[in-house]
C-alpha cells in the first residue's frame, strides 16, 4: 500500500478511454490509472479499433485488468466503429456517461485519457457542445507537428479521422501527445518479465498478455524483445504536467493519410515535444510492488 495521501483539493476525476484488445500496451496504462492516489477514476470506456467487434474486445481486456487488480470501477461500451459509421440519435452508454460527468457540479476538473481512436469523446462532443469547456482531453495520437509523413500512418488517428478532427476543432482544453513522443516509452520485455510480472495476478497478465502478442503475427511490427509502452504518457502528464516539454500552438487538421494540415485560425491546443519515460515507468513499476508485489 501507499503510505502517503494526496491532498484532496489535487485530486482531479479520470476517464479512461481505451481500445484495450488491440495491442499490449493499453493495460499497462488502465493499471497505472487505477493505481494513481491522485486519480478518482470515474470510468473506463471501451473504444474501437476499426474492426468489427473490436470495442467489444476492448470491454473484455478492461474487465480482465479489473478482476486482476481486485477493482471495481464503471466499465461502458463505446461507439462500435467510426464517428461516421454512427446512426443519427443513437449514442452509447460511453458518450452518455461522459456527457453526464462533464456537467455534473463539481470541484475537481475533469481529465479524458484517450489512448486510442477518440470516437467516444467525439460522439459526446456531437450530442452536447456544452461539455468542450468543462473537460481536458489528453490523446495518445496523431503525427509530430514537426515532421508528419504520409509514410507513417498513425494508428490512433487513422483508426477515426473524422473524430478526430471534430476533437481538435471543437475549441476543448486538449493535450496532444503524438507519435514521436508516445514512441520514446521504450521496456524491454526482460525488465517486464523480471520487474512487473511478480507482482500479482496483474503482473502476471501483463507480462503473459504482453508475451503473447510479441509472438503473434499481429505484432510483425515490433522489434522482437522490447516495446513501446506508448499510452502510458497519458497517465504521467495528470500526474504531473511537468513530465515533459510542451508548447501551444494551433491545432492541425489531420489528412487521409494522418499528415497534417496547419490552418491559421484553428483553437489552440498543447502539444508534447517530450516525456519523462523514466518518472512515468518507475512510477508504475512502484506502484505495482506497493500494492501488488510480494
Amino acid at each position: 500500500m501507499l503510505q502517503y495521501k494526496v491532498p484532496d483539493d489535487k485530486k482531479v476525476r479520470v476517464i479512461v478511454d481505451s481500445d484495450a484488445a488491440c495491442e499490449a500496451d493499453d493495460p499497462f496504462a488502465i493499471a497505472h490509472a487505477l493505481m494513481c492516489e491522485k486519480f478518482v477514476v470515474k470510468a473506463i470506456f471501451a473504444e474501437h479499433f476499426n474492426c468489427e467487434g473490436s470495442m467489444e474486445r476492448s470491454y473484455e481486456e478492461i474487465q480482465r485488468v479489473l478482476r486482476a487488480m481486485k477493482k471495481e470501477v464503471p466499465v461502458l461500451k463505446g461507439e462500435k466503429g467510426k464517428l461516421e459509421q454512427k446512426a443519427a440519435g443513437e449514442l452509447s452508454a460511453a458518450a452518455k456517461f461522459l456527457i453526464e460527468e462533464a456537467l455534473r457540479d463539481e470541484e475537481k476538473p475533469l481529465y479524458v485519457l484517450c489512448i486510442g481512436a477518440i470516437t467516444n469523446i467525439a460522439a459526446a462532443i456531437q450530442e452536447c457542445p456544452e461539455i468542450v469547456s468543462r473537460m481536458t482531453v489528453v490523446w495518445i495520437g496523431g503525427q509530430s507537428h514537426e515532421y508528419s509523413t504520409s509514410e507513417v500512418r498513425e494508428f490512433n488517428a487513422g483508426n477515426d479521422i473524422e473524430a478526430a478532427n471534430l476533437v481538435l476543432g471543437s475549441g476543448v482544453r486538449f493535450w496532444q501527445i503524438p507519435n514521436d513522443v508516445y514512441g520514446s516509452m521504450r521496456i524491454s520485455l526482460a525488465e517486464i518479465q523480471r520487474r512487473i510480472a511478480p507482482c500479482g495476478e496483474i503482473g502476471k497478465h501483463l507480462f503473459e498478455q504482453m508475451e503473447s502478442y510479441n509472438r503473434s503475427e499481429r505484432a510483425g511490427w515490433t522489434p522482437g524483445e522490447s516495446w513501446t509502452l506508448g499510452d502510458s504518457p497519458a497517465v504521467g502528464v495528470v500526474m504531473d504536467e511537468a513530465c515533459g516539454k510542451f508548447h501551444e500552438a494551433e491545432a492541425p487538421v489531420i489528412n487521409e493519410d494522418t499528415t497534417n494540415r496547419f490552418e491559421s485560425g484553428r483553437p489552440k491546443i498543447r502539444v508534447y515535444t517530450s516525456i519523462d519515460s523514466r518518472f512515468i515507468l518507475e512510477d508504475f513499476i512502484a506502484k505495482l510492488e506497493c500494492f501488488y508485489g510480494k
